[in-house]
């Protein structure tokens, strides 16, 4: 793309501002243009992503050193330990009032603690960078509140108000169990604004298009600060409009949309990325028609995998693997297993029934789990649960026992082998179990799988033979392997097998159809055995164990996968040698 289409552009902007005309859509149409007067590159980009990528997903500040900033001690674990990552996720590292960094006051700063542009610019060398755009509200200490309440610019009209609580807006599904309304003055005069997530991240009002172009400059000045991926925080939240349920609305896939096209202009290098936890068939609509986000977050993997492994039962999770579509070329799934938020439980909307749901969050309580709700129509419900992978894997729907990490390494098994791109949360990498202490201090139920570790003491673990260790050399492992085979790449064919209930499967095949590769994954903490016939192995070709490094003697034979235990089987060694 040479050229920006301001005919598609100007097409957009009339469906999102209806209520302006002609000149005034032409107006914010050369705001745009003189904003984007040129292009910062123009690369011949092949491929968007291939089989070697993979995502971290950290805070600036989860590995400290008293003695630097934490861009800095960052980049030193970086370097140590993450190589084979592609791009690290730095969640957001703006000067915060709140929600560790999401109540954002100032977008064009970095915290103090966290360090200056130059330590994330020296990041950018070394890695792809995904920098978040945390787009639906800002902080109440910001100076766009600010002047917001002063009637002035720049802010004046940025948020949503009203002389009247918002009690007319009974369908509005929110993540959470706090009061929409917040009372506010607003040059003296009593008003209330629209607050999604807290009274402390107040909605912006995208309704105002000065919001917009506020934005499209932010973009601009992450990207030129070389941002390589942006990931669009609780976007689907963005258009309210009364009588709706003020979520997924068109102007928010017509604004997403914009971005990807401005995007695509000014850097094809740069990734979009929705950030959605909806159920799985509203996600799905952040793709558009491969002119909205280049990633979604595949937000029911997680809680569907995790329930399949303590579960032991593989019948949600296959039939939810088997009515996902393939992502056309030019999307991709971005698949994991948790975050720095809980494992949501909207994505299994549809998908899990009420008494399978409530005895999967049962057991994930008794493993040591918080409970997060939200409230939406006056009906309470479990929005999230709050724990880290590692501990809800503690046990199973039988109680606790001894394959609390074989389960763990068992779900990273699958995940690297899904189609779409794995990311992979630092606390996982490490091995981290449930901070109680930070929850204790924060009073917040995330602060659990949040975990700040000193840079010497997670030296000190990995220079031992500690759990941890062993889970990093697991997971690494993992990326290296993965790396080389081309049946991975985040866009080849995937098809779920037709196995027992015990164990989960599915078939890889490279996009020039050389490479086949079957995993097969043992849910439960019992040998299962399983025939090589019922799998299709094509007799001409030599087939060989990724994980094991074995050869399969015998296509006629069964294999017996140990407790929790995974095969990649492959028509390719000669990629992982």
């Amino acid at each position: 793309m040479k050229e920006l289409n301001y005919k598609t552009i100007h097409n957009y902007l009339s469906l999102i501002y209806k209520d302006y005309n002609t000149k005034e859509i032409d107006k914010i149409c050369q705001n745009i243009k003189t904003l984007f007067s040129r292009r910062l590159s123009d690369k011949n980009i092949n491929q968007l992503w291939t089989e070697k990528d993979s995502f971290l997903i950290t805070y600036a500040d989860t590995v400290r050193n008293k003695s630097q900033n934490h861009l800095k001690t960052l980049g030193n674990f970086l370097n140590l330990f993450c190589k084979d990552f592609s791009h690290i996720h730095i969640l957001p590292y703006y000067p915060s009032s709140s929600d560790d960094g999401f109540a954002v006051i100032d977008y064009k700063r970095i915290s103090k603690e966290n360090g200056t542009w130059a330590d994330f610019e020296k990041l950018t060398s070394k890695f792809k960078i995904m920098s978040d755009l945390v787009i639906n509200h800002c902080s109440s200490e910001s100076n766009l509140f600010k002047n917001f309440l002063k009637n002035q610019d720049p802010g004046a009209d940025f948020f949503i108000s009203s002389k009247k609580k918002f009690d007319n807006f009974k369908k509005v599904v929110r993540p959470r169990s706090s009061e929409l309304s917040k009372k506010v003055s607003i040059c003296g005069k009593e008003s209330y604004v629209w607050c999604t997530f807290s009274h402390d991240q107040v909605d912006l009002n995208f309704k105002n298009p000065n919001v917009l172009i506020f934005f499209l400059e932010i973009i601009k000045f992450y990207i030129d600060k070389g941002s390589r991926a942006l990931r669009l925080d609780a976007v689907a939240f963005l258009w309210k409009e009364k009588g709706t349920k003020c979520i997924n609305q068109p102007e928010t896939h017509l604004i997403i949309r914009l971005i990807r096209l401005i995007i695509e202009y000014y850097s094809n290098e740069c990734l979009v990325i929705t950030e959605t936890n909806i159920p799985s068939h509203e996600n799905l609509s952040y793709f558009g028609n491969n002119n909205e986000a280049h990633c979604i977050y595949n937000f029911s993997l997680a809680p569907l995998l995790i329930h399949a492994i303590i579960s032991e039962d593989n019948n949600y999770l296959k039939k939810w693997s088997r009515s996902m579509p393939p992502a056309q070329f030019g999307n991709a799934y971005l698949n994991f297993l948790s975050t720095h938020d809980g494992i949501g439980m909207r994505p299994l909307e549809g998908i899990l029934p009420n008494n399978e749901l409530n005895k999967f969050i049962s057991t994930l309580k008794k493993s040591g789990a918080y409970l997060t709700h939200r409230v939406s129509q006056n009906k309470k419900t479990v929005y999230e649960v709050n724990t880290t992978l590692l501990d809800a894997f503690k046990g199973t729907y039988s109680g606790e026992d001894n394959f609390q990490i074989k389960r763990f390494i068992l779900a990273h098994e699958i995940l690297f082998a899904m189609e779409g791109i794995p990311a992979i949360y630092i606390q996982n990498l490490v091995g981290s179990k449930n901070d109680y202490k930070k929850v204790k201090k924060t009073n917040v139920y995330r602060s659990i799988n949040r975990k700040e570790w000193n840079i010497n003491e997670l030296l000190k673990l990995f220079n031992k033979n500690s759990i941890n260790k062993k889970i990093y050399l697991a997971i690494t492992k993992l990326i290296k392997i993965r790396g080389n085979q081309k049946a991975f790449h985040p866009n080849a064919t995937q098809f779920t097998l037709q196995l027992p209930q015990n164990l989960f499967g599915i078939w890889r095949q490279s996009l020039d159809r050389s490479q086949s590769i079957f995993c097969i994954n043992n849910l439960s903490g019992r040998k299962q055995t399983f025939s090589l016939l019922d799998i299709n192995l094509i007799s001409t070709n030599k087939w060989y164990d990724l994980l094991t490094k074995k050869s399969v003697k015998d296509l006629t034979s069964n294999i017996t996968l140990m407790p929790y235990q995974s095969v990649w089987l492959t028509n390719k060694n000669k990629l992982h040698d």
